[in-house]
């Protein structure tokens, strides 16, 4: 997807999980960050970022907080965006595992209490696949999981739910699957962060094992544009052998 013209700063701080302020040409303006997560690594003082700017004279805040550069690249914090990266690539059939799924919704309701980014469905058959996007940017070089990114980076009871409803779907024969979008191009795998939420993590393993299809998707990310670009490994080698001890 494209993104809107964006401007450079310097972050000054990061507060209140949605606000942040941001020095920009020696005048600090606070901007809107829409990421509620604990943004460990792309939230210090002196970091490089770039804001995108909206014309709705409504707004209180006219600058968003779209992207970070940390560890030596760009990384997407705009937890709004992976849905629609993730639009685009079903229509463009870039995940191979959802290309029969042709017909999408999204925002599906599934039942009360719980909606789903998406429903999928093969007008063929008339098969069905509910399917829960979570945007992932954390990496800890210094953490248990050095040259991983990492989900969740803080604890989210919501995705814990969602990761439960979802195999009650596949044991009941129907289609499920989550997409782990990372929003920055480095790291050569995907796993849990089961240090910061061990229910989340135990959540995944049941939910795999239930039949629930995983699958994790890097993006190439410049200032103009951020796009999923290929599939990476996903590995629960260290929260496997945890279990079976």
């Amino acid at each position: 997807m494209q993104l809107p013209e964006l401007t450079k700063g310097i972050l000054v701080k990061r507060y209140k999980r949605f606000l942040a302020d941001v020095d920009f040409n020696g005048v600090v303006e606070t901007v809107h960050c829409p990421n509620p997560g604990a943004m460990t690594g792309l939230k210090e003082a002196g970091m490089d970022v770039w804001c995108s700017t909206s014309d709705n004279p409504a707004r209180k805040l006219r600058k968003t907080l779209e992207l970070v550069k940390a560890d030596g690249v760009l990384v997407g914090i705009n937890t709004n965006i992976p849905n629609k990266l993730t639009m685009e690539a079903l229509q463009e059939g870039l995940v191979p595992v959802f290309r029969p799924f042709s017909e999408i919704i999204p925002e599906f309701t599934y039942s009360k209490g719980t909606r789903f980014d998406f429903r999928l469905r093969n007008p063929e058959t008339g098969e069905s696949l509910y399917l829960e996007v979570k945007n992932v940017h954390l990496a800890r070089p210094d953490g248990p999981n050095p040259g991983a990114m990492e989900f969740p980076d803080s604890v989210t009871s919501r995705g814990a739910k969602h990761l439960r409803i979802l195999a009650d779907i596949a044991r009941n024969g129907e289609k499920a699957a989550m997409l782990y979008v990372i929003q920055r191009g480095d790291g050569d795998r995907f796993t849990l962060a089961d240090d910061i939420d061990p229910v989340y993590a135990e959540a995944f393993m049941n939910a795999r094992d239930a039949g629930v299809h995983m699958e994790a998707w890097r993006c190439n990310i410049s200032t103009r544009e951020i796009k999923i670009s290929e599939a990476v490994p996903i590995d629960t080698t260290l929260l496997q052998t945890k279990r079976d001890v």
